[in-house]
């Protein structure tokens, strides 16, 4: 089935839930007025439906491979690329000041999600350099960002991030890349990176690498830890590729899925690279990159989901086997498909108002330096990372069992779906990461953040009781039940026992802020097929909140007591 873009669900989206008119009534945003909002979604989706969607499959079926050290890409690739750059693309959210568009965050959310859902192995490329962008906004010199931020937003050079090193993957601290400084202001840059996604292709004039690496003398450890951009190219004296770096591509990975986009091993030779901040600043540098990228992949994995799910719902309404209890004679009258596709759609649209509304809190902050609305766009990262690749996984996981023996087949298309989203729970800080971020990091405030949006939920349900009693009284009461998971969250001293339950507790709250999306869609079009597919939400899959938050409160004495000679046993 071919791709739709559901640019209605956006506007929806914007309109009844995540309230984007509050940021396009700032004086930041004021230029994204409804008609350019509706314009942008309308072209992106065209963009998505006709250009990239047929690109799926080649990546798919015809790698990235690497000839004589050059990184051929997928047949198609370069004109779907040059599709996304000639149209903006690239660029929406960047500065106007070196020619991006300006818009908000959450304009960029919804358009990242739709080449997702397109093409996922091309959407990574942009995506890599829409975080570089940002990062060099915020931490690179006026001459950097003079060189390299035209050429980024344009789309005539493209963006990398280099973190992973063999011994040093989530623990970026043991990394070992060395940079020496040279007689100018540049660094010579030396070592081996790995899993190094988009690290070349055959359709930009350039590739700017984002380093980490340590300096001379640097203490151990993620303080010790610079930033340097290092391009493939170095910039002659009118800002033109010049000569080529002492970098190369090693090898390319032979990896589950994403076939179309190229994750390579890096070696840096003695590379000419420039110190982005100061000295030693290289983890809260390129945690601008990260924090853009984990709002981008929980994007993917909702992009990735639903095209998954409107892949096996055409399957589901055309495929007949069996007596069913409906009129349509196909599947999708099976009570058991039927819960799936439910359980698929409505995720997808709680994942997909999370990572909106966490895009919105972002704009929000931006456009007023309010630290409120900074304390909840740093609340709702993680739980937009995970929630929405676990939505994927999963709703993708359905999409071959829908299919039944023909989801195994490759040429369904079905199996791709899951393959491709999997490493999305994987890259940017694993969902295990994100969770524990969330129970440590992001309550270090004594869970003000989260007792805030609390206090918005339960005000929400507790105006809807009048209304839609049935719904509204089982949502307040999970924001409770949810409330309590945190004062006892908070009043643990010991991480462990916050970690122990970290990933379930992250879970919880995902489906209690789902339910309140959903409560709100069902007042914005009561009677109709959002109160429906609410009821269905709020009845079926809100009641997993209460084990979630059991789990979470029941600490790491019993976890850690299973030894490792018991897990083998």
């Amino acid at each position: 089935m071919p791709y739709r873009a559901p640019v209605a669900d956006y506007r929806f989206l914007f309109d009844h839930i995540v309230a984007l008119p509050q940021v396009t009534g700032t004086d930041k945003f004021a230029d994204a007025t409804p008609d350019v909002v509706d314009a942008i979604l309308t072209e992106a989706g065209k963009l998505c439906e006709e250009v990239l969607a047929p690109l799926q499959r080649n990546g798919d079926l015809h790698p990235a491979h690497l000839e004589n050290g050059v990184v051929r890409t997928s047949p198609g690739f370069a004109e779907g690329y040059r599709a996304i750059a000639d149209g903006g693309w690239v660029s929406i959210a960047a500065s106007p000041d070196h020619g991006g568009m300006g818009l908000p965050m959450t304009v960029t959310t919804a358009v990242n999600e739709m080449m997702s859902a397109a093409c996922l192995s091309l959407q990574l490329n942009p995506l890599m350099t829409q975080g570089q962008i940002e990062a060099l906004e915020h931490h690179a010199s006026p001459a950097l960002q003079e060189i390299y931020l035209p050429k980024l937003i344009s789309g005539e050079w493209a963006g990398t991030m280099n973190l992973t090193e063999a011994q040093a993957g989530s623990d970026v601290g043991a990394l070992r890349t060395r940079a020496e400084p040279n007689d100018d202001d540049s660094y010579a840059i030396t070592g081996q990176k790995i899993f190094i996604s988009w690290a070349d292709n055959d359709f930009t004039e350039n590739v700017c690498h984002l380093v980490l690496a340590r300096l001379p003398e640097s203490i151990p450890g993620t303080k010790g830890i610079s930033l340097f951009l290092v391009p493939k190219y170095i910039p002659d004296s009118d800002g033109n590729p010049g000569k080529v770096n002492t970098l190369n591509v090693v090898s390319l990975e032979h990896k589950m899925g994403l076939h179309g986009s190229p994750t390579a091993v890096m070696q840096y030779n003695g590379a000419q690279g420039w110190l982005i901040g100061g000295a030693n600043d290289g983890m809260k540098c390129m945690f601008t990159m990260m924090n853009n990228a984990r709002l981008g992949v929980g994007g993917q994995g909702i992009g990735v989901a639903e095209a998954a799910y409107q892949h096996a719902l055409a399957y589901a309404t055309e495929r007949r086997q069996g007596k069913t209890s409906g009129e349509t004679g196909a599947i999708v009258d099976h009570a058991d498909v039927r819960r799936m596709l439910a359980t698929m759609k409505a995720d997808i649209f709680a994942a997909r108002a999370i990572a909106l509304s966490c895009a919105v809190a972002i704009d929000m902050a931006r456009a007023t330096g309010d630290a409120e609305w900074s304390a909840r766009a740093a609340l709702l990262t993680p739980i937009t990372k995970a929630f929405g690749t676990d939505t994927g996984i999963a709703v993708s996981d359905m999409g071959v069992q829908i299919h039944g023996g023909m989801g195994f087949i490759e040429e369904t298309g079905a199996a791709q779906f899951s393959r491709d989203v999997r490493v999305t729970a994987i890259y940017e800080g694993t969902n295990g990461i994100q969770a524990m971020d969330l129970v440590a990091r992001k309550m270090m405030d004594g869970g003000d953040a989260a007792f805030t949006l609390l206090d918005e939920i339960e005000a929400d349900a507790e105006a809807a009781k009048t209304t839609l009693p049935d719904l509204a009284d089982p949502v307040w009461q999970a924001s409770e039940t949810l409330r309590e998971a945190i004062e006892w969250l908070v009043a643990q001293q010991d991480l462990g026992a916050r970690f122990a339950g970290s990933v379930p507790f992250l879970r919880g709250f995902a489906r209690v802020l789902g339910a309140h999306y959903h409560l709100k869609a069902a007042l914005a079009e009561p009677g109709g097929a959002r109160e429906r597919l609410a009821r269905f939400y709020i009845t079926r899959l809100l009641p997993e909140h209460k084990g979630n938050f059991d789990h979470a409160r029941a600490g790491a004495t019993d976890l850690m007591a299973l030894s490792p000679e018991d897990l083998a046993a």
